[in-house]
């Protein structure tokens, strides 16, 4: 039947070859493959933009050096910032203990503030007056000294040890720079007080911070329940370290002082407070409490009376520190030997004296915030814990 005038003609069939391409719109890409998954590229790329595992890290090893040289350099600042937050942390507990009681979060917050500042001007005070006598008695024994460095001079010359080996090996030594190296120590640390102004204002508000901060870190566990996880787990774990570590430090301290008194050393109550600070530096500590009253005893008394020093002091700090005390700060630390050791040395290097003493607890909170907030990286805490402490700071 021909066509109409007002029927249009059928189309004409296409020509062998490659079909026309289709340019009526089509749906997006990603409506249409909905639920679809393509598999990663040949060559290893993911389909979102990344760097390779060594660059990261290399990129994070950098970011960490230039961190921690900002740290070094602005140590001063840094120092008693860190110091305010480790003694809000420890205080805390006294002051939720106040709270449940029914007082007034304000005022909860003032008592633990004035606790706070008692212990600091009372260890200040402490301090300052133990080294004006350290300084005052120092130069009395220099002719002690001397005779001692003549007779080791003479007992090692019976030896068959030449003359020449002697006096390179005493001319390194010295009692100004043997004690001068405590004093200067303790001068530094005693520094830090200096800023007790700038410490006691971080105090205060970081004390009135910390009332609002549970319902702000319930908050943000909706969110981030990784990091309200982990900054939870290491403030229980840093309260209960450094709860522990102040009861056996006193205990040790108070037992020592005994010790030196019975043993006549002159200023017991400084080597007792030395004893108390170096209980909170991990492995070395021991060594830098044990030094002082050794070498006094023996410019005092004589060689019998360093050696009484020297075994008192490994008794005591093998009955409390090594026996009793790991077995209950252990599972709050987490932390092999060597980090331990490291973090030691990091922080010491990084604040100074300070950081020597809070090597552990800032060691604790790069660690929650590095480590326990990530669920990626988690697994390292089985290569950094100690072999019978759990992989987290609350025991999970």
């Amino acid at each position: 039947m021909p066509n109409s005038p007002d029927t249009p003609p059928p189309p004409a069939p296409s020509p062998a070859g490659p079909p026309a391409a289709d340019l009526s719109p089509q749906p997006p890409q990603a409506e249409v493959a909905a639920g679809s998954h393509e598999p990663p590229p040949e060559d290893g790329t993911a389909g979102s933009w990344s760097l390779p595992r060594g660059v990261v890290v290399l990129l994070g090893t950098a970011g960490a050096i230039i961190t921690a040289g900002g740290l070094h350099g602005f140590s001063s600042i840094a120092g008693p910032v860190f110091l305010a937050l480790i003694l809000t942390i420890a205080v805390s507990p006294l002051r939720r203990f106040l709270i449940r009681r029914g007082v007034r979060s304000w005022i909860a917050a003032l008592v633990a503030l004035v606790v706070v500042i008692s212990l600091l001007l009372g260890l200040a005070a402490a301090l300052a007056l133990s080294l004006a006598r350290l300084a005052t008695l120092l130069p009395t024994y220099q002719d002690t000294f001397g005779q001692l460095i003549n007779d080791v001079r003479v007992w090692l010359a019976h030896r068959g040890i030449g003359n020449q080996e002697i006096q390179r090996v005493l001319q390194a030594l010295d009692l100004g720079k043997a004690l001068g190296i405590l004093q200067t120590w303790l001068t530094k640390l005693l520094g830090v007080f200096s800023d007790l102004g700038f410490i006691i204002i971080l105090l205060f508000f970081m004390g009135m911070d910390a009332n609002g901060f549970t319902a702000r870190l319930t908050e943000a566990a909706k969110h981030r329940p990784g990091i309200a996880r982990a900054l939870t787990s290491f403030a229980r774990g840093t309260t209960r370290y450094l709860v522990v570590s102040t009861i056996f430090g006193l205990i040790v301290a108070v037992v020592d002082v005994g010790v030196l008194y019975l043993l006549s050393i002159p200023l017991p109550w400084l080597w007792g407070l030395l004893a108390f600070i170096t209980n909170y530096i991990p492995n070395i500590g021991f060594i830098i409490g044990v030094v002082p009253p050794a070498l006094l005893g023996l410019l005092d008394s004589g060689w019998t009376t360093l050696l009484w020093v020297i075994i008192a002091y490994c008794v005591i700090n093998f009955v409390f520190q090594s026996i009793i005390q790991p077995k209950i700060v252990g599972d709050a630390v987490g932390m092999s030997t060597t980090l331990t050791f490291l973090s030691l040395v990091f922080w010491g290097w990084v604040l100074g004296p300070l950081g020597a003493i809070l090597a552990i607890p800032l060691s604790l909170l790069a660690k929650a915030l590095l480590l326990d907030a990530d669920p990626s990286t988690r697994w390292v805490n089985g290569l950094i814990s100690s072999n019978d402490g759990p992989k987290g700071l609350d025991g999970s």
